[in-house]
């Protein structure tokens, strides 16, 4: 697609809509997962629940999306792309008023059903997404696209956690599900608008791969080193995107409010990290990805060590500021640096083993940190963490490198 990409040097309007519909979609699925987080007292009260029914409608999004992340992927290098990503916006809208309809009526189950339908369109917003824009892009720019991209992911959690107590305040809590869901109209409608005309929507087609191909992605060493990363990353992302607000308001005697507020600063300074670690590879490191997935671990080991050490509140701040900036400089760029180690006909697959994998690391550290802070408190939790980050380090390092 980045042969029509740019007129005269000047990037096609149609890229721009492409690539914009793409960011509102996730922005808006991500909005629509993270939402019932914030209205959770009103949501437990609405339904009659305890706090592990609660957190079930935020984690089975999670499980859908490492469940079928990569027969999302397969399907999306197999069939046509504009139309899945079309159907999945539809599937996004039905189960806003399927989750609206069944927290009205009190119907648990029915609401957990609604989110995996909207977990499924995320997981295909976000493999679509990834592959999509880099293609719509020059080489030259092309981690630098991606990475702003993936912004969508921290930029949906703001939106949600900000407007869902307002939007429950005004029409009733079940509202936040269509009303986030209701936004997908507008990027799948600046998506269709830039894909129309046969030369456009070629370009975003690849021969449909050989069963040879496909096998070979699952057996490729950098697809599964750089997965492991995607691991080790999204772990000590949700780790501390989850645990940060109970250890100020516990350990450090902030109100609940305030260490909201604060730690909601780790994953907003994602918007600028994520875009900021496609820039500094495309530009700084002349493509290379490596150095910035390595200096991505290496800069996250002593915000970790310092959690560790200093129980204060400024320290802790200035640590959850630095290890989110950090941390996020290499969740953006993975995302290209994959697809550039696969042929082209099996980039989503690529990109789809490396989401599900990548999430079960997101998935599966909550709950692992919050036994570990059970049995022996907060330290050894980040002690853990430290671990987390030096075993990333250590892969980093033995990434290969795109052509290499």
């Amino acid at each position: 697609m980045s042969d029509g990409s740019r007129t005269n040097g000047a990037v096609d309007p149609r890229t721009i809509g492409l690539v914009g519909g793409l960011f509102v979609l996730s922005a808006a699925a991500g909005a629509y997962e993270i939402a019932p987080a914030s209205v959770v007292p009103l949501v437990r009260d609405g339904l009659g629940i305890g706090p592990t029914a609660a957190g079930w409608l935020v984690s089975v999004m999670y499980l859908t999306a490492v469940v079928l992340s990569v027969p999302v992927g397969v399907a999306l290098d197999r069939f046509d792309v504009r139309n899945a990503v079309a159907a999945a916006a539809v599937g996004l809208l039905v189960a806003g008023v399927w989750g609206w309809r069944a927290a009205t009526e009190g119907a648990y189950w029915s609401l957990v059903a609604s989110r995996v339908l909207g977990g499924v369109a995320y997981v295909l917003f976000w493999n679509a997404g990834a592959d999509l824009v880099g293609q719509a892009v020059d080489a030259d720019v092309r981690a630098t696209a991606v990475s702003a991209f993936t912004a969508s992911a921290p930029v949906g959690f703001a939106f949600g956690q900000f407007g869902a107590p307002l939007v429950a305040d005004a029409f009733g809590w079940p509202a936040i599900f269509p009303f986030f869901a209701t936004v997908a109209v507008i990027g799948v409608t600046a998506f269709l608008a830039a894909t129309t005309g046969e030369s456009f929507r070629g370009a975003m087609e690849t021969p449909a791969p050989t069963r040879a191909e496909f096998r070979n992605v699952f057996a490729n060493r950098a697809v599964w080193t750089l997965s492991a990363l995607s691991f080790l990353a999204f772990s000590l992302y949700l780790f501390l995107n989850t645990w940060l607000p109970s250890y100020l308001e516990g350990e450090l005697d902030v109100s609940l409010a305030l260490a909201g507020a604060l730690t909601a600063l780790f994953p907003a300074v994602g918007v600028v990290a994520r875009t900021g670690g496609g820039v500094l590879s495309d530009r700084l490191f002349d493509g290379r990805r490596r150095p910035v997935v390595v200096l991505s671990f290496a800069g996250t080991a002593p915000a970790l060590v310092g959690f560790v050490a200093i129980a204060d509140v400024p320290a802790v701040v200035a640590f959850t500021v630095v290890s989110g900036f950090t941390i996020q400089l290499a969740l953006g760029l993975l995302f290209s640096y994959v697809t550039e180690v696969v042929p082209a006909e099996v980039t989503t697959t690529a990109i789809s083993t490396m989401t599900s994998v990548g999430l079960f690391g997101a998935f599966l550290a909550p709950i692992v940190a919050g036994e570990l802070i059970a049995r022996y408190g907060y330290q050894v939790a980040f002690l853990a963490a430290l671990v987390v980050a030096l075993a990333g380090l250590a892969l980093a390092v033995r990434a290969p490198e795109p052509g290499a």
